[in-house]
């Protein structure tokens, strides 16, 4: 794989709290406890006003569109200039923007030509969509392109709650809202460095997870939990021995991000991986399953604690069903 340098990170979450007290006053047959128990999850954020969960229970996500407060240019945007400000580069740098998750705004545009418009970026948009494993889609084929521009811009808008049946216990207690953005180059050296990813799937199992058109998110829960907890402990487990020979080299740590679904399903692995638990980076206790954005914000909040020699080994899973794993490195070391 060609070099892939990440010179700057970016995520943004929407300021309307869902917390385990608000889905039990919805009388779905939850409480604080139980969400506790099973998925470790203690708020989330979303898009919608809380208004119009509480009174319609997003019964129709035709609906949710017209109600949110930020559709997903507008929280690219935000996300975005967080990355670029990290970066150091300028939106007239970006010559390409890439844009991906689970709940596109649109069929058509490209949901990446509306946010460079709306970044004011003169560049291509295009589209790399693998639902939650989208992030590690993206850095997989730009690590394998030629020809790149000096900088690219990866954007997650990850706002699915507009797609969630609060009717549901089962999924109304799992999802949030955020975006991440990521600045990428193959030309310019920066901070942290891509070395490398894999990408895979089983698709004969694509309707383990969807989102009908028009309709609302769905998964067979128990095979889905099964799946991630198999393929992200295999998938870390790969890039474990040249992550922790680098980390022996250089003085620095092993870190450890999953996808953002399940913080007992996370703690699970990282202890089967034998990281200390200051090691393990999450943030799903406090925003919930942001899909494609998930395990990229995680990034993004810890992008001041990466330091020179520590080694990441970042993995995702998703609808498809598919799975990524990338090792990202701080510093110049070996």
């Amino acid at each position: 794989m060609a070099d892939l340098f990440i010179h700057g990170m970016g995520h943004f979450h929407p300021e309307n709290t869902i917390d385990n007290a608000f889905l039990e006053e919805l009388d779905i047959g939850t409480d604080d406890r139980w969400i506790l128990e099973r998925v470790g999850i203690r708020e989330r954020r979303t898009v919608l006003p809380l208004d119009y969960i509480r009174q319609t229970r997003n019964g129709d996500p035709r609906q949710a569109r017209e109600a949110a407060v930020y559709d997903n240019a507008a929280t690219s945007v935000r996300a975005s200039g967080l990355a670029l400000q990290r970066a150091g580069v300028g939106r007239e740098q970006i010559g390409l923007v890439i844009a991906g998750g689970c709940y596109p705004d649109t069929a058509i545009p490209a949901e990446a030509s509306r946010i460079a418009a709306a970044l004011e970026i003169d560049a291509p948009g295009i589209d790399l969509n693998s639902a939650c494993s989208t992030f590690g889609a993206q850095l997989h084929f730009l690590s394998s392109m030629s020809g790149l521009p000096p900088f690219v811009l990866v954007v997650n808008p990850e706002n699915t709650t507009r797609a969630i049946d609060y009717a549901d216990r089962r999924t109304a207690v799992l999802w949030g809202d955020g975006t991440s953005a990521t600045i990428v180059s193959a030309r310019e050296p920066g901070p942290l460095k891509v070395v490398e990813t894999t990408l895979a799937a089983d698709s004969a199992r694509w309707e383990a997870v969807r989102i009908p058109r028009f309709g609302h998110f769905w998964q067979d829960g128990n095979a889905v939990q099964r799946f991630a907890i198999k393929t992200t402990a295999s998938s870390a487990e790969a890039l474990l021995p040249g992550a922790r020979e680098r980390a022996a080299a250089t003085g620095g740590r092993v870190r450890f991000i999953g996808h953002q679904a399940n913080l007992l399903m996370l703690e699970g692995v990282a202890r089967r991986l034998g990281l200390e638990e200051d090691a393990h980076w999450y943030n799903v206790d406090r925003f919930g399953n942001t899909g494609a954005a998930g395990a990229p914000t995680v990034l993004s909040q810890c992008w001041d604690d990466m330091e020179e020699g520590d080694s990441l080994i970042l993995v995702v899973v998703g609808a498809g069903l598919t799975w990524s794993a990338m090792r990202i490195d701080a510093g110049d070391g070996p």
